[in-house]
């Protein structure tokens, strides 16, 4: 996990224990540099080639093809991979929630993909709960509601009567006027509560909702509902990790090509981290001209971390253990979907994240000239050296793994 430090030192060797433990501790840092990348061949199962680029030790596979939209994993109770699928980039009710089965370590594929639920609203997140009694929870957040219902393992479709625990606003200003925002992202914190995103109506806007732009917190059962952080235009990835709830959130599109950040947070109760006020340019706030208030931005939390202007951060992953390859040990693998003019280019990777160090790009070759062979979307840590993400350009769900 993210490490704590706390040790005691006798009074008159202070100053050479703490100079020694803060060489030792920053010589990762100092010292940790960008991997070379060499191209990896992709080839589908229809025919195409192509390649990323990524560390030589690193091979990738197409683990699962033709899907659509394929958006944020969640692993089930059983062990199963589930994974949602928003179908395009319109508001739409043609989602669906896909069982990925029948794994195979060799190969690096699935044997089976499974629609599990079809027909949904923009699914852009599912999770699994176990409460105190045993019993499994499945959980869908969809543009205008969350749900749950009864888990029974092995199941291929459901078998539980859905709840709903709460709705969400499922309407706001078309993407001519700077777009809303349809996504709804689930995570369960070790507190036992239920934490959910929920993205704003507009590009840029005084909210008349207070639910929007906000993570929210409640009970596994819907109860207790209220409103966790504020401030966040785009929430889209949040997840647990230790005792942090960090987030990936996206800035405004209207301050030119290369402001406000993309800002990466570990969130704090009752925070307000804000937009549309207040925006991040190279790890600093500052007020928007557009929208003034009284208390202006000096209460507004500088981010964990950053990202180029319009990259759009979204999946992550923390690798922390001993075991873990130098390249990606003790940080945050990030993907950077990019932006939707392919024109700007930032984005279309997957970065290393160290909090306070410059970032490292672990893949590229997603946006090569003016073509897109992909557009990374959830991150999904295996083990120390391995890991699932989606690719929600062209529907494909790849395994990266250390070559044994």
């Amino acid at each position: 996990m993210i490490p704590n430090f706390r040790f005691q030192i006798p009074k008159a060797k202070t100053v050479i224990y703490f100079c020694l433990f803060t060489f030792a501790f920053l010589l990762p840092q100092v010292f940790a540099q960008q991997p070379k990348l060499v191209p990896h061949k992709i080839t589908l199962k229809t025919g195409k080639t192509f390649s990323l680029n990524l560390p030589e030790n690193y091979e990738i596979i197409p683990a699962a093809e033709g899907l659509k939209r394929v958006r944020f994993f969640a692993k089930a109770p059983d062990g199963r991979m589930f994974v949602t699928d928003m179908y395009n980039l319109t508001d739409n009710k043609k989602g669906t929630v896909y069982i990925l089965d029948d794994w195979n370590e060799r190969t690096g594929k699935f044997g089976k993909v499974i629609p599990y639920m079809t027909g949904l609203k923009n699914p852009n997140s599912c999770q699994f709960y176990t409460d105190k009694n045993g019993q499994d929870w499945f959980y869908l957040a969809e543009t205008d509601k969350l749900t749950r219902r009864k888990f029974t393992k092995g199941e291929t479709k459901p078998t539980g009567k859905a709840e709903t625990l709460a709705t969400f606003p499922d309407y706001g200003l078309s993407y001519k006027y700077g777009g809303w925002h349809l996504t709804r992202t689930i995570a369960f914190g070790a507190n036992g509560k239920l934490y959910i995103s929920v993205g704003s109506s507009c590009n840029a806007c005084i909210e008349k909702e207070e639910v929007r732009a906000t993570v929210m917190e409640m009970n596994p059962d819907g109860s207790q509902q209220r409103i966790f952080a504020k401030g966040l235009r785009n929430a889209v990835s949040i997840k647990w990790i230790g005792n942090f709830l960090f987030a990936s959130n996206q800035g405004s599109d209207h301050l030119g090509l290369d402001k406000p950040d993309e800002t990466f947070y570990s969130l704090k109760d009752g925070t307000d981290y804000g937009w549309a006020y207040c925006y991040s340019s190279n790890g600093k706030i500052f007020a928007d001209k557009g929208f003034p208030r009284p208390s202006g931005c000096k209460n507004v939390p500088a981010p964990y971390a950053f990202f180029p202007a319009h990259s759009s951060a979204l999946g992550f992953d923390y690798f922390d253990e001993t075991t873990a390859d130098e390249t990606i040990k003790n940080s945050f693998l990030v993907s950077l979907h990019g932006s939707t003019n392919e024109k700007i280019g930032h984005g279309y990777k997957i970065v290393i994240m160290r909090k306070g160090q410059k970032l490292q790009t672990f893949m590229d070759g997603f946006l090569v000239g003016r073509t897109v062979y992909g557009r990374p979307c959830d991150i999904y840590r295996i083990d120390e050296n391995s890991f699932f993400f989606t690719d929600d350009r062209t529907g494909i769900v790849y395994y990266v793994r250390l070559k044994k």
